[in-house]
């Protein structure tokens, strides 16, 4: 009898621990969605060791998680690229096969892909949502699928005027919840008005990185030996015309408007890294919210941009290029299963965000999608998505830039302006990653545009016909001047 209790007190226990486990391994995992607006890369140090920039908590995300060399938007039909954009990270659908509203933000109508978005599928999990952001050149039908949605947008130097506004809606979801005892897995889009211009910093930072939030347009704002240096790539104006006429990033950001000397660019430059250090602070207090709520070691940390930005790069000062400083946007991965300190090229669209985000959720993956799954690259099965990927930008003359790139090497093409402005670059990325052109002046062979150049004919040509089986591949609506018409 002693015996027989025994083994079914052993046996009871067994179960209880094995039950104790089953609700451990079956619980869902938390995600926050971070995405700013108008940050290069570059701006951080995980990109770019020489930037001034202090981000304590996205780098404590990048030791902790796993950093993207390579992440991008893949492109625009329109000046506000980061309509598109958005439209993208919410359907994971491509830059062509996007609803009607990602042309025109006047379109209103109901769309089938509304219903196929980050939180429209998450509700259907079981998931609770919310959402913060700057309001317009978004997804309204997708927006409007969170539960619980404040969006405005907050672009100046003050607590309730800027990033802290942000933080503030999330921070106090978060303490709604744990009031509530709220045990349902949420998905939190955590989205920023700034660093986008006007890039009105709070008065301390300013301070730190030596801008002033200039007005006055018969003035040049005063060098201080605390702004940023000047971009690596850094031109007075671009060797030919962008191709988009009345532009307003590159004619009316206040500030700015149409100056590129050296003391604008660093003034600017500087006004930049103090919003993205804001936010830095602003994100900090959320991580430290999840983790005194004991949340944080389940949830999925995922921190972009919706596209980067040029600020005085190549003589340009908006996203409307195909350059790296405006194509690429910064990517890091911080959550449950994933290795800390890894750096992987990853070769990633942010309309990659949806799938990934329902296949680490184990949420089927919509039919509707078109991106792809960076689980594989997060779990370190593979170090990339992709070999190959393709970007447009025609929201001025038509048909406008593309860029196509493999490995090392990267095309870009423009046909703009009715035909008078007809390019074509080549760069070796991993020889020029800054994309030097003739005007940087430098002396080593690479550290230019090859496309002229005979000993690189035949990657050009190469090149070339990637990029037309690119454009053909993604529905491409438009052809250059010397591409061949596949029907």
């Amino acid at each position: 009898m002693r015996s027989l209790t025994k083994l079914v007190f052993i046996t009871l226990s067994v179960l209880v621990v094995f039950s104790s486990c089953q609700k451990k391994e079956v619980k869902k995992p938390n995600f926050l969605f971070v995405v700013v607006d108008d940050q290069t890369p570059f701006d951080l140090k995980q990109y770019n060791p020489n930037s001034i920039l202090e981000t304590p908590n996205i780098d404590k995300l990048a030791e902790g998680g796993m950093v993207f060399e390579t992440a991008r938007h893949m492109g625009s039909m329109n000046g506000a690229v980061c309509t598109p954009s958005r439209h993208m990270i919410m359907s994971g659908r491509t830059v062509w096969h996007l609803p009607p509203s990602a042309i025109n933000q006047k379109q209103i109508d109901p769309h089938p892909i509304d219903t196929m978005t980050i939180a429209a599928v998450f509700n259907r999990a079981g998931y609770k949502t919310m959402r913060t952001c700057k309001k317009g050149n978004s997804y309204p039908g997708a927006n409007k699928q969170f539960s619980v949605v404040h969006d405005k947008t907050k672009r100046k130097g003050t607590e309730d005027g800027g990033s802290a506004w942000h933080s503030k809606q999330v921070l106090e979801y978060l303490s709604v919840r744990e009031q509530e005892k709220e045990e349902t897995p949420f998905m939190i889009y955590f989205g920023f008005s700034h660093p986008h211009d006007v890039r009105d910093g709070t008065p301390e930072l300013l301070a730190k990185y030596g801008a002033a939030n200039h007005r006055d347009k018969e003035s040049l704002p005063v060098l201080n030996e605390k702004q940023p240096e000047l971009p690596e790539n850094y031109l007075e104006t671009h060797p030919f015309f962008h191709g988009h006429p009345n532009l307003r990033d590159e004619d009316r950001v206040s500030g700015v408007w149409k100056n590129r000397d050296v003391q604008t660019i660093r003034n600017e430059q500087g006004r930049e890294l103090a919003c993205s250090e804001n936010i830095d602070i602003q994100l900090g207090k959320v991580l430290t919210k999840l983790e005194e709520m004991g949340e944080l070691e389940n949830t999925y940390i995922i921190y972009t941009s919706d596209h980067g930005i040029a600020i005085g790069r190549h003589g340009l000062m908006g996203k409307q290029n195909l350059y790296e400083h405006s194509w690429r946007v910064p990517f890091i991965v911080n959550g449950p299963g994933i290795d800390a300190g890894q750096r992987v090229e990853g070769n990633a669209y942010l309309l990659d965000v949806l799938p990934t985000l329902c296949d680490l959720a184990d949420i089927e993956i919509p039919k509707t999608i078109e991106g792809l799954s960076l689980k594989p690259v997060l779990e370190g099965e593979q170090k990339s998505i992709r070999e190959v990927m393709y970007g447009v930008y025609c929201g001025g003359t038509k048909p406008g830039m593309r860029s196509v790139t493999k490995g090392d090497w990267k095309l870009i093409k423009y046909d703009m302006m009715d035909g008078e402005v007809r390019e074509t670059q080549l760069f070796n990325l991993a020889k020029n990653p800054h994309e030097y052109l003739p005007e940087h002046g430098k002396l080593d062979e690479m550290e230019t545009d090859l496309a002229e150049n005979p000993k690189y004919a035949a990657k050009l040509k190469e090149m070339e016909a990637l990029l037309l089986e690119q454009m053909v591949q993604h529905d491409d609506p438009y052809r250059f001047w010397d591409q061949e018409i596949i029907e």
